[in-house]
């Protein structure tokens, strides 16, 4: 039974981490999207 319990923390954490990940790759190419239409902008 604590090995499952273990098992779950773990699997909860991993995808809360990868999901981090996702969320900052994210707003790094939207970032860099705005900061093309901002220079597109200013020419």
């Amino acid at each position: 039974m604590k090995n499952k319990a273990i098992l779950a923390v773990l699997l909860a954490i991993s995808a809360l981490a990868a999901g981090c990940n996702t969320v900052d790759g994210a707003g790094k190419d939207i970032e860099r999207g705005g900061e093309k239409i901002q220079g597109a902008a200013n020419r």
